[in-house]
């Protein structure tokens, strides 16, 4: 099976280092296989027989704890769950340059419908589709100040999360395609 884990918050402002190099042994050293990492932001394309990916979330963020002395979020999305939330991404957005588009990966524990209404989009401002596993977000460059996703990082749920632009996702998604083939 073809993975990619997403980490959570490392690299950003000098904070929780890690070294796409050492990440890449360090999932190796777990006995994933064709393991490639893609831009420093931590995504992990990878390939496993392990069927749950919630033990290999499990894995992976103990491994990294003990290879950087950190603790670091994970969320781990097979190639199927990818390909499937590709096909919800708005046909718009993949060609839209006024517009800012993310994707915004939910782990398990937040995982439901329920936690759009709990973000309060603003309507005619952005959308904000939830998608099993994902929110999709999208709003005018123009009115990014007036989102209510900018004040997303308050909200208790944002540590368990990980956000991605529509770009890096698009280029996740091709890596793991490659992968399988």
């Amino acid at each position: 099976m073809i993975y990619v884990a997403l980490l959570r918050g490392i690299n950003v402002g000098g904070n929780n280092k890690v070294s796409m190099a050492a990440l890449k042994i360090c999932l190796e050293e777990l006995g994933y296989e064709s393991v490639k990492t893609y831009i420093n932001s931590g995504n992990v394309i990878f390939k496993s027989s392990e069927v749950d990916p919630r033990k290999l979330e499990s894995a992976i963020e103990n491994s990294l704890v003990k290879t950087f002395g950190h603790s670091i979020k994970v969320v781990v999305r097979s190639l199927p769950e990818i390909a499937e939330m590709m096909t919800k991404i708005p046909k718009g957005w993949h060609t839209a340059t006024d517009k800012k588009c993310n994707v915004i990966f939910l782990r398990h524990a937040i995982d439901s419908p329920e936690v759009v209404s709990g973000l309060n989009p603003k309507p005619g401002i952005e959308e904000l589709i939830y998608h099993k596993g994902v929110l999709l977000w999208a709003a005018n460059t123009s009115d990014l100040t007036k989102s209510s996703m900018i004040k997303l990082s308050m909200h208790g749920i944002y540590k368990e999360m990980t956000i991605r632009n529509l770009n890096t996702t698009r280029k996740i998604y091709e890596l793991m395609s490659a992968a399988a083939r």
